[in-house]
Formats: structure tokens, sequence, C-alpha cells
């Protein structure tokens, strides 16, 4: 599988040194902690580091931590034995057991109990539970990835969260960098993101203006890539034509100043340097957009915009356009 397989799109360098580390991380079995922004990719970092690894054919397992019961934790966690309890007539198996040889993903780990935590990190210490009503200790061979969005060192000085718990669980981290920072990236996911949404319902992908793409790297993004796929996701649905122009107040929302969508105050800048912008940014969403037509195929891309392909590559060189990233 290829990264791209994980929507792991993007070329900024906050980003690349993450993705970096989840292909180190894939490659051993020691528990991982992702941190992150709400929408940053976190499930999808996880869902990398498991299937890029060895454990790619057992099970992902995963599970919202603020979503288990505290007072039926070790039961959703390690299952029962039949007759446990008054109710349980049947053995059943728990996460712990259907994550067997695989990942166990827990999201959210800053909302899992007191009584959660205790439970855990005895689990994490050994690898060895008991499913209740169980006589005898199983030996589990899964992988734990837990995830977060707040810091957890925090919670810890707070009380909120154990220690050793954390120690546990931070063996390896990796942070998943905010959309904010990742300069350049929100036009490749933009783009990406079109592609792959117009192909799911069979539908030519549309091309994005200048404007747009100015307008979407203009926004702070504070719900990171998920906000930007529900915008994009939106507007291909919207769109009825072969170019889609976003409005402004889709993005900044209606309180927006129509002065957003208006080209950058020129007074500020000399004539040269404004107009090297706007060639720079025409150049670089042209030659995206291209690439995006022929899903990568740079030869491909440079026929159809009646280029010669060795200046068409120098073009890619200039912006810093990774081809591979439009592949289909």
């Amino acid at each position: 599988m290829d990264k791209s397989d994980f929507h792991l799109v993007g070329q900024s360098q906050a980003f690349a040194a993450s993705v970096a580390l989840i292909r180190k991380f894939a490659a051993c079995s020691a528990t991982v902690l992702i941190q992150g922004e709400t929408g940053t990719g976190k499930e999808l970092a996880a869902r990398a580091i498991h299937y890029l690894g060895d454990r790619a054919s057992q099970p992902f397992i995963p599970v919202n931590c603020g979503a288990l019961p505290d007072s039926l934790i070790e039961n959703e966690l390690f299952g029962h034995a039949r007759g446990a309890y008054t109710d349980a007539r049947e053995a059943q198996t728990g996460l712990v057991a259907r994550a067997e040889g695989g990942t166990l993903f827990l999201d959210e780990i800053e909302a899992i109990s007191a009584k959660g935590q205790v439970v855990l990190l005895r689990f994490l210490q050994d690898g060895l539970y008991r499913p209740l009503g169980a006589r005898a200790a199983v030996r589990a061979d899964v992988r734990i990835v837990a995830a977060t969005n707040v810091a957890l060192p925090d919670l810890v000085r707070s009380g909120a969260f154990r220690h050793d718990l954390l120690y546990r669980l931070a063996i390896l981290t990796v942070a998943m960098p905010a959309l904010r920072d990742r300069a350049g990236d929100v036009e490749l996911l933009a783009l990406h993101m079109l592609r792959k949404l117009a192909a799911q319902y069979g539908k030519p992908a549309p091309t994005l203006d200048v404007q747009s793409l100015r307008v979407l790297s203009e926004h702070r993004w504070p719900g990171n890539v998920r906000e930007l796929e529900n915008l994009i996701h939106r507007e291909l649905l919207l769109c009825e034509g072969p170019t889609l122009s976003i409005d402004p107040q889709h993005v900044f929302g209606p309180d927006a100043s129509p002065s957003i969508a208006a080209e950058p105050a020129n007074a500020a800048r000399s004539f040269a340097k404004a107009k090297a912008d706007a060639i720079a940014r025409f150049e670089k969403s042209y030659l995206q957009q291209a690439l995006c037509a022929a899903e990568g195929n740079v030869t491909l891309a440079a026929r159809q915009c009646g280029k010669e392909r060795r200046s068409f590559g120098k073009l890619l060189k200039k912006y810093g356009i990774d081809r591979e990233m439009y592949s289909a």
C-alpha cells in the first residue's frame, strides 16, 4: 500500500516529518501515542502504522475510549467467560481478543476513566489479561496505538491521568501537524480530495480556479483536514460545470468581508512583486491541475498543456511539486 491510500497526502516539511516517523513505527510493534488537533488525521496515521507493517493481514480494531462505559470497561476490553454473571449464557470475546495478532487503536485515550487507566496499565505491563469469570490469564499479541488531542502531561500534572500509563503509551510518539502549519498542502489536498470524491460519485473532477485556491490557502482551518474535506465534498456536489469556484463565504463564514475575495492590497507591494506573485500562483495552480488531470503522468500532462516535457519538469521542480502525489 502507498501512503496516499491512507490520504496521507502532503509535501510540507512538517507533514513529511510525521509520515517519515509513521513509516519507521510501522516496522516494529512498540506502543505508539499519536498527538494532534481534531481533524489532523490521527486515525489515518494509526491505520497507516498498522497496514504498512507486518500486522497488515491481521485485525485493526478502533475504539473510542469516551464510549467505553466505566462499569463495563473490563468486559469491553477482555470479554467474559460463560456464566461469569447472571446473563452471561455464552462466552464473549473482548476488544483485545478481537485484535489478536493486529492492532487495538485507542482513540481519545484522555477520556478513559480512572478505573480504565488501571486496567489498561496492568495489561500493558505484561500483555496478560483475564476475561471476567475465567480461571486462567491469556497472553495477547496485540499492538496498542493510542491517540489524543490534548496534552497528556497537563492531565498528569492535574492528577486526571496516570503518569505511569503515559510512559507506557508514549514509547513512540508522533504529532500530526495542524493544517495551518502545513505550508502548501491545502491546495494539494483539495485537488486530491476532488479527484477521489469525483470518482466516488462517478463524475469528472472539476478544476479549481486560481481564486479558489488562494481562498483555501488563506483560511486557518481550525477543523483541519476534516473541515477541508467537508468543504470540498459539499462544493463538488453543488458544482455543475467543469470549473469549481468556491465562494469565500463558504470558507470564512457568512460574516466574511467581501474584501477577502479580492486580490490582496497591491498598494503595499510593488507592481513587479504583485505581478510575480500572481504569475507564481497561476503557474503552480495550473501545474497541479494538469498533473491531477493526467494522474501524475508528467509526459501526458506536458503534452496536454502544449509544453515540452523538460520545461514542464523544470516548472514542477521550481514549485516543489511531487508528481507521485497525483498518481492514481
